[in-house]
């Protein structure tokens, strides 16, 4: 799978960013001519990344953004709604600290690359009867009607649906990262609190317990 990387993406013209809304949602480019259509595969990993304003300053700890109010929103208009809709995790990256650095050493990448083939085989035998190998692939339709969440992760999505803070191509674009989270972790299913942390991977929002959020109405 090819893993293009847009650094700088509020910087690049709105019309070049949303050429990738169709091959993002189906896998494929078409060609329209007069004579005939063509159709090439285009499968592949999207990561843009962005300051979060043009002086780079704003939402950071010790920095002072020198951005209006009307920069800062023309600026995160750049990247328009229906390919934000598409982007399925957000996540906003704090500068380093300076000096050694503190916490847990991470895992080596010879860890991670095996918990993550672990997490493709249990999605290729879970779909191995529908014709699907991963959970990028497989429709939501039919995840959401053969590999239903337990009634309180449903309900939770619902509501977050019903309150507009999800479309519903996030909707599906959710279930199947808590399908994801669930199988890096090696569990039967996503419980509640991995569908509610795929929720919070895919708005932005900080990463907190299920138990310290406010209820969904």
């Amino acid at each position: 799978m090819y893993r293009p990387t847009c650094d700088e993406a509020p910087e690049m013209h709105p019309l070049t960013l949303d050429t990738l809304r169709q091959p993002l949602e189906s896998g494929f480019i078409e060609v329209h001519r007069a004579a005939a259509v063509a159709k090439f595969p285009a499968r592949f990993m999207l990561v843009l990344a962005a300051n979060p304003c043009p002086c780079g300053q704003s939402g950071t700890p010790y920095g002072l953004c020198t951005c209006t109010p009307q920069v800062l929103h023309r600026y995160r208009q750049r990247i328009s709604g229906p390919i934000k809709d598409r982007i399925d995790i957000q996540r906003q990256i704090l500068p380093a600290a300076r000096g050694g650095e503190d916490g847990e050493k991470p895992e080596s990448t010879a860890v991670v690359a095996e918990r993550v083939q672990a997490a493709r085989d249990r999605q290729a035998f879970r779909y191995r009867d529908t014709g699907w190998l991963l959970n990028s692939q497989i429709p939501g339709p039919l995840l959401r009607r053969q590999f239903q969440l337990d009634p309180t992760s449903q309900k939770t999505l619902e509501n977050l649906y019903t309150e507009g803070r999800l479309t519903a191509r996030g909707f599906d674009r959710v279930v199947r990262l808590a399908w994801t989270l669930a199988d890096l972790e090696g569990t039967a299913r996503p419980t509640p609190e991995l569908t509610h942390q795929a929720y919070q991977l895919r708005s932005g929002e900080p990463l907190t317990p299920l138990s310290d959020q406010r209820p969904i109405r």
